[in-house]
């Protein structure tokens, strides 16, 4: 294929995202077309500024396939997944981010190319949910090549697609670009081209056997945190624009949704919700003649009662318990509360419940393993055996389980590892 050719079949697939989705057209339009050399780029690739691309790799797709890959590259940058590895191993985050966009594009209608990853196990799930489900050694292949990070060279946290995003500068897209560390400006050559010779209106060079661009150097912290600034600003508009001409729906827009709503860290939210439970009040009784005539309040003060269930099936890894039990010891001190444990898989631990005073440690029993399925029920029968209800119950759990039918008469939180829902009481997504 020409070059002419070559470079009208990207401009139509852009084009037919624009008209048919709009949401990924205006995500595409914000990353230029640059030629890569096929000695690195032996299909697509971003870096979070551009959109690298094989030619021969890109003549062998139909214009639908061009435009799942022109959609691939720009949600990688809109989720952010360049600012968000940390700690993570490489190719395993890379291949968790394409399981989780692979799955939101077949969903919205663009079939993939041969060497798409697509699993409908994980359709609308994190790349934080799916990375620890993937084997340490799993060798396959993503679809494309992430060029914003080196191995050992991971990302800021710039939260995850369930965690809360850096809200964005006041003064819209345009604040940051262009200007200061890590805007658009410091990789761009003479005559405003983009990264690896691009032009700034997305024209491609070297499709006809040219010089063809090198390897991106990978994003430095200031630039990442700059440039997740931009694309969340960007994702937002892109959204609104498509919402209200009614194109946006399905898991892509619950995912949107949940990404841009504000929300506080879960720490956070279950010091709220349990210190308001804390028993701490003035009273205003009349006091002894001998206090004198004056009323004046007094601060009086109750310990709480505090049921904490802990999920022990399979799915929960000891270290995610240990940083649970670990919050509530801390959130613990505050409020004077005497806790009793219930770790329950299938059935209540052996041995339980375990109490502890408020001016003991809370940790849990070394002696407790669990590792089975996942049963609700059995916490609730038994706090309905108790004499009396407690001030509230706090289960951390994935949410996957038999439920009771029926809402008890006490405040329920549930700390959600995951995106199950729950049928009632207060819901706090953990990751």
């Amino acid at each position: 294929m020409p070059s002419a050719s070559l470079e009208t079949k990207l401009a139509a697939a852009r084009t037919r995202l624009i008209l048919d989705k709009p949401f990924l057209g205006a995500l595409v339009l914000r990353l230029p077309l640059t030629a890569a050399d096929p000695d690195w780029c032996p299909t697509t690739a971003t870096d979070a500024r551009a959109f690298y691309y094989n030619p021969d790799y890109i003549r062998s797709l139909s214009l639908e396939q061009t435009q799942f890959v022109l959609a691939h590259e720009a949600l990688h940058c809109a989720l952010s997944h360049f600012a968000r590895r940390r700690h993570r191993v490489k190719h395993r985050w890379d291949l968790a981010c394409d399981f989780a966009i692979n799955p939101l594009l077949v969903e919205d209608g663009l079939p993939p190319p041969d060497r798409a990853v697509v699993l409908d196990l994980y359709k609308g799930m994190t790349a934080e949910e799916i990375y620890p489900l993937l084997e340490d050694n799993d060798q396959t292949e993503t679809l494309d090549r992430h060029v914003y990070d080196s191995e050992g060279e991971g990302g800021e946290d710039q939260g995850g697609e369930g965690d809360a995003p850096r809200p964005p500068p006041q003064g819209g897209e345009g604040a940051g670009e262009g200007g200061g560390a890590g805007a658009q400006g410091p990789r761009e050559g003479a005559g405003g081209q983009a990264p690896g010779g691009t032009p700034a209106d997305g024209e491609a060079p070297g499709a006809g056997g040219g010089a063809r661009a090198a390897a991106p150097p990978p994003l430095t912290p200031d630039e990442r945190e700059t440039l997740a600034i931009q694309w969340q600003q960007r994702m937002a508009g892109a959204a609104q624009q498509a919402m209200q001409a009614g194109r946006l729906g399905g898991t892509l827009a619950r995912l949107i949704d949940h990404l841009l709503q504000p929300r506080l860290p879960w720490r956070m939210l279950l010091a709220r919700y349990l210190t308001a439970l804390a028993r701490d009040d003035y009273s205003y009784t009349r006091p002894s003649r001998r206090e004198g005539a004056f009323i004046l309040p007094s601060l009086r003060s109750q310990q709480i009662d505090l049921v904490v269930a802990l999920d022990t099936s399979g799915s929960i890894q000891p270290a995610e318990i240990q940083e649970f039990v670990s919050e509530i010891d801390a959130i613990k001190g505050q409020m004077r509360a005497r806790i009793t444990l219930l770790p329950c898989d299938a059935e209540l631990a052996p041995g339980a419940p375990w109490v502890f005073e408020p001016w003991e440690a809370f940790h849990f029993p070394d002696r407790v393993r669990g590792g089975g399925g996942t049963r609700f029920t059995p916490v609730f029968d038994w706090l309905e055996g108790r004499d009396r209800a407690p001030e509230a119950l706090v289960w951390f759990t994935d949410a996957q389980g038999e439920f009771p039918h029926r809402e008890p008469n006490y405040p329920v939180f549930w700390l959600v590892k995951g995106r199950s829902p729950v049928p009632w009481g207060q819901r706090i997504q953990l990751n």
